[in-house]
């Protein structure tokens, strides 16, 4: 098997996405009011437990490649009842949150990147997901993909 098949190279991104935005919190200065602090911490903090309760929810299926590992199951209960991706919207909330709460223009750069990088790495991982399971298809039109009740 090529490096790529497997959607290797959205890991990638995604982790230099998520590597530039942590040493963008660390080098920049922050213009955060204290209360968007607050709030960004709150919404980090709430990020990182979404994305290890989907995680442990997703069991033996768990891996960082788009691509489904063979012998999966299609997993649809717990958090992923209210967002086909909870771990990417636990990313997402994450560094939503250490944006606002380490407000700068990088910061909101990068999280804007990355929301656009795992968007199209949800896409492909559905795309595997579809040919796999045909129930992914009813379950697709019902729960939302990254943002709950609303994308």
């Amino acid at each position: 098997m090529r490096f790529g098949e497997r959607g290797e190279w959205y890991v990638v991104g995604q982790f230099a996405l998520l590597g530039l935005l942590v040493l963008a919190l660390w080098l920049t200065p922050s213009s955060s009011p204290s209360w968007l602090t607050w709030l960004g911490r709150g919404l980090s903090w709430l990020g990182l437990g979404v994305l290890l309760l989907a995680a442990w929810q997703l069991g033996r299926n768990l891996t960082a490649l788009p691509k489904p590992k063979p012998g999966g199951y299609l997993v649809r209960q717990g958090m992923y009842r209210v967002v086909r991706h909870p771990i990417y919207c636990g990313v997402l909330l994450w560094a939503l949150g250490s944006s606002l709460a380490h407000l700068n223009p990088w910061t909101v750069l990068l999280c804007g990147l990355l929301f656009v990088w795992l968007d199209r790495k949800a896409s492909l991982e559905e795309h595997w997901l579809q040919e796999r399971f045909p129930e992914y298809t009813s379950y697709r039109r019902q729960v939302k993909k990254l943002i709950p009740w609303i994308y």
